[in-house]
């Protein structure tokens, strides 16, 4: 077990918004969350998978919705604790310890607040070891677990429970219910034991995300390149260099689609980069062509302080980085690809992993098959 006090929960919140993708929430309400947490109730615990017993009960508390109303509507009082609580009473008040469902500017600092508050421990993983817009798009899912019992309240008081056939089942209903409270709500599902934890988990995602914060701290102290920082702490790839000249946003169904326009600067001058995003960044295009995709991780970054934006504060103007990461191991799998991989979002080419695409230095190495793959006028399902 480690404690963990408020310059750690800083580095987390800002690690966790570069795995973020562009979703998963504002990093920077994400680290108002967690200092407040700190401020009220002292150090918070961060226990390791293998520190759980294997019967141990852990749920997963998040925020469920568009990132978009996020900014005004900040669903993290009475109502995230009033979905723990009706999600822990059908539990019999079994849960020992919560954790993040993915990683993301808010969704990793959401179970220190519940910790904070009950005095129990936050387990260091998640399960997607980045950010996805869609309830099923869990490592959870490959391995047959289901997300219900789930919990959804408002800050109105109202609160659902959901009884699923399916994680996708549980996506649909959870979704049409978030926009009826508004496009954001607070969530609480998934109820696993500590032995699937360790079998179908990401594990030690939270200790990763705050060696990514604390090397762009650590960076920008000493005036140093905040983006070679990340790019040597998670194995990255720089993939494009520009400056944003065209936003286009639309909140629909629960979730902030659209795509950024990047004209290219430095090295990528002359070239176009279109980053087309449901929540999370999902595909790269250069001059027409997808160069990264998920499951892989594409990461907008401010060009001078290495700080990653997320998709709703994307804007005209700013000289950006596209930073591109190796996913987690499980997303690679056959079931994987399946789950999360870029035909799910409805675009019609195979899976290529980064380090097929792209060197270290970021320069592109051919990929056979690929010149003129078509992706889809559209991300949304």
């Amino acid at each position: 077990m480690r404690v963990l006090g408020e310059q750690e929960l800083r580095d987390i919140a800002a690690g966790s918004a570069v795995l973020g993708t562009g979703g998963g929430g504002d990093p920077y309400l994400g680290t108002l969350v967690a200092v407040r947490a700190f401020q009220q109730y002292g150090p918070l615990k961060l226990v390791t998978a293998d520190e759980l017993d294997d019967e141990a009960m852990v749920v997963y508390p998040f925020v469920i919705g568009s990132p978009v109303p996020l900014i005004e509507k900040f669903p993290l009082g009475k109502e995230m604790v009033q979905a723990y609580e009706t999600l822990n009473r059908f539990l019999h008040g079994r849960v020992q310890a919560v954790m993040p469902i993915e990683i993301g500017g808010i969704n990793s600092m959401v179970p220190f607040f519940i910790a904070a508050r009950l005095g129990i421990p936050v387990v260091d993983g998640d399960c997607m070891g980045r950010a996805y817009p869609e309830v099923q798009l869990v490592t959870l899912t490959m391995y047959g677990i289901g997300a219900s019992p789930f919990a959804i309240a408002d800050e109105r008081g109202n609160s659902v429970v959901l009884h699923t056939v399916d994680n996708f089942w549980a996506e649909r209903f959870a979704r049409s219910v978030a926009v009826d409270m508004g496009a954001i709500c607070a969530g609480a599902a998934y109820p696993v034991t500590g032995k699937q934890v360790k079998e179908a988990a990401v594990l030690g995602s939270i200790s990763y995300t705050e060696r990514i914060g604390r090397a762009i701290r650590e960076a920008n102290a000493a005036k140093q390149d905040a983006i070679a920082a990340i790019v040597e702490v998670t194995n990255g790839v720089v993939i494009f260099r520009g400056k944003i000249v065209d936003v286009q946003r639309r909140t629909s169904r629960g979730w902030a689609l659209g795509e950024a326009v990047l004209e290219g600067m430095e090295a990528d001058a002359g070239s176009q980069m279109v980053v087309r995003f449901q929540n999370e960044n999902l595909v790269a295009i250069r001059d027409g062509e997808i160069v990264a995709s998920v499951p892989d991780l594409i990461t907008i970054m401010d060009a001078e302080s290495g700080q990653a934006i997320t998709t709703e504060h994307l804007r005209y103007g700013f000289r950006v980085v596209v930073l591109g990461i190796p996913c987690d191991p499980k997303w690679r799998t056959p079931a994987g690809i399946a789950l999360g991989g870029p035909r799910h979002f409805r675009y019609d080419i195979d899976y290529v992993p980064l380090e097929r695409r792209f060197g270290r230095s970021g320069q592109r190495a051919g990929v056979r098959g690929e010149a003129g793959a078509s992706p889809s006028p559209r991300a949304g399902r």
